[in-house]
């Protein structure tokens, strides 16, 4: 789900900075109360966007949010947008309904993402293209340190003794980490094992 470069009103950017449970620089403690009604409308309309979405469920209620990051350019370690973490329900109208949580993200006026958890049901922007299978998240991460390192390809391949279309299919997102290639991308990386296991997902105890 890609959602971006939408624009935010003045009253649902005064509802998503609204934060009387956060102590942070710069606020009033306890703030001026907001409208919070303006936002389920917002996320209605946010989810309304999906094509798939079923529009007799609908965001009921929501709370004050939390922030997660706060844009500033203090001291010197400047955060490009604002994110907000916004509890509240969603349901269809009847008896039914359920835990609803969206985290927004915007810089000024604009809309940057979006990502919304119903239940225990993520919803969140797509990496690959719509119809295409999404990467394993240890794809950017591999990529990364390797590229840190100066590690090409060959020679990961090479040092792990595996093709270099395995590595390559790590890299993309198309090859999952099993637990003995992590082991081997570890000694490559010159990182702990159990460091790389976290980082691919393989923190359970899981073993070869």
């Amino acid at each position: 789900m890609e959602i971006a470069n939408g624009t935010l009103t003045a009253d649902v950017i005064a509802a998503l900075t609204y934060w009387p449970g956060a102590i942070w620089g710069g606020q009033k403690n306890p703030p001026d109360p907001v409208d919070l009604t303006v936002l389920p409308p917002f996320f209605n309309e946010v989810l309304h966007d999906l094509p798939w979405w079923n529009r007799d469920w609908k965001v009921s209620h929501v709370e004050p949010g939390l922030p997660l990051e706060v844009g500033s350019d203090h001291r010197g370690h400047p955060s490009r947008f604002t994110e907000v973490s916004v509890p509240g329900t969603v349901g269809s109208g009847g008896d039914e309904s359920l835990p609803f949580v969206a985290k927004v993200g915007f810089a000024g006026d604009r809309l940057i993402r979006f990502q919304a958890k119903i239940d225990d049901v993520v919803l969140g922007p797509a990496v690959a293209p719509a119809g295409r299978l999404e990467p394993h998240p240890f794809a950017r991460v591999l990529t990364g340190l390797m590229d840190l390192r100066g590690i090409p390809v060959k020679r990961m391949a090479r040092e792990t003794a595996r093709s270099m279309s395995t590595i390559h299919m790590l890299r993309n997102g198309r090859h999952n980490p099993e637990p003995l290639l992590t082991q081997e991308i570890s000694k490559v990386l010159g990182m702990p094992e159990a460091d790389v296991r976290v980082i691919a997902g393989l923190d359970d105890g899981s073993t070869q």
